[in-house]
């Protein structure tokens, strides 16, 4: 409930008795000394490595910063392409043809990546997705977007439109095809978002980015992906590079309990991101745990509330709390609990209270939800004049 002095209140958990999963009453946080240094160090400008299955946050550097995509960009175009065949709107063995601007953009004469697509031919979508996908072809990119949408401005039109529909509210697309534009950028944290959706809503079509080659108009060509060929259990997704932003990638390894996505940007050379990526990979792989903290139902803390009938109220979770654990530094691990105080009462039981926050390195890996464990009634005249009394020199604290 609304009140003059109502504003967020943080508590820290114990790191020990919460990695055994006990009920903890909760202490005023503390604040630290000095940043935490983090596990491992990465030369990428922006990175963001997520495991897949519980969205837990390994390890964060610049997420949110905005970068040119590059050919990240058609992750997006590949998202719309993808939900077309599955709506039926879109048939893999239905043509387009090269316009003479899909050929000198993106095609032979643009100097850029390209599948070789005849100027004036017809061009099944089914190659188009794979030249657009595994060789990162431009005109692929291009001669879907004119087909579907009649040029590349409404195509991104269409891509921006389905960015906000998935929450990647940090970027924004120009063209199908990420080549340089202005006002065109995406971040680490919205492409985990994207390759996230792609991987677990269009499984068929995803395998796409697993091929290992591609040809077309009698051309040859490898999967551009660098991580494919390595010994991480890659099996996807996506490179870029662009003068302004460097070296860039999306890659996702691992087998389905067990899905990692890293996410890197602003690298100097082709080969540091496929070894930066490699060892980021290897390192979510090889040094985290799996381990439940927190059982649905159990006390995880309790909260003050003011004018009730209880003093208290017991903070649980509704789901289990599942989290991935430093295999070599247990300690890294923390959490807190987030609400905005005063609690007032009366409080229902499944009443959301506020957040549990489980940390590592000081950064928010995962947040669940926090509920009422119990009811907490309004409290009788002589309750709510000391709940009163309470609020307000709480007020004062807080305000101080």
């Amino acid at each position: 409930m609304p009140g003059p002095f109502r504003r967020p209140l943080l508590v820290a958990l114990a790191a020990s008795l919460m990695l055994s999963g006990a009920a903890i009453s909760a202490a005023p946080a503390l604040a630290r000394d000095a940043p935490v240094a983090p596990m491992i160090e990465t030369t990428a400008k922006s990175a963001f490595v997520v495991d897949g299955a519980t969205g837990a946050v390994l390890l964060q550097k610049e997420p949110d910063a905005p970068f040119p995509p590059a050919s990240l960009a058609k992750m997006m175009m590949m998202e719309i392409v993808f939900a077309a065949l599955k709506d039926g709107t879109l048939r893999l063995d239905q043509t387009f043809p090269v316009s003479d601007h899909a050929w000198r953009t993106g095609g032979a004469p643009s100097g850029t990546s390209t599948m070789f697509a005849a100027v004036r031919s017809q061009v099944p979508v089914d190659a188009l997705i794979r030249g657009t996908i595994i060789q990162s072809a431009n005109d692929g990119a291009i001669i879907l977007a004119e087909g579907m949408a009649g040029s590349e401005a409404a195509f991104a039109a269409r891509m921006n439109e389905r960015a906000a529909e998935l929450g990647m509210t940090g970027s924004r697309f120009v063209n199908p095809t990420g080549l340089p534009a202005e006002g065109q950028v995406v971040t680490a944290r919205d492409l985990f978002r994207l390759a996230r959706h792609i991987e677990t809503q269009y499984p068929d079509l995803y395998r796409i980015y697993a091929e290992p080659s591609f040809e077309w108009n009698k051309i040859f060509q490898r999967n551009r992906n660098p991580l494919l060929s390595m010994d991480v259990g890659a099996d996807g997704m996506e490179t870029g590079f662009t003068e302004a932003s460097g070296y860039s990638i999306v890659g996702v390894a691992g087998p389905q309990d067990r899905r990692t996505f890293v996410i890197l940007s602003g690298l100097p050379t082709a080969k540091e991101r496929a070894s930066e990526a490699r060892k980021l990979l290897l390192w979510a792989r090889d040094g985290f745990r799996f381990q439940e903290l927190f059982v649905a139902g159990q006390p995880v803390g309790t909260a003050p509330v003011f004018g009730g009938a209880a003093s208290g109220v017991v903070l649980t979770v509704p789901e289990t709390v599942d989290a991935f654990v430093p295999t070599d530094k247990p300690d890294r691990i923390s959490a807190r609990i987030r609400y905005d105080a005063p609690l007032l009462a009366p409080i229902a039981k499944g009443a959301k209270i506020g957040d549990l926050e489980i940390r590592m390195d000081d950064q928010t890996s995962v947040r669940r939800d926090l509920v009422a464990g119990a009811d907490v009634e309004t409290g009788g005249f002589a309750e709510r004049a000391l709940g009163a009394m309470r609020e307000l020199a709480f007020g004062w604290v807080r305000a101080f």
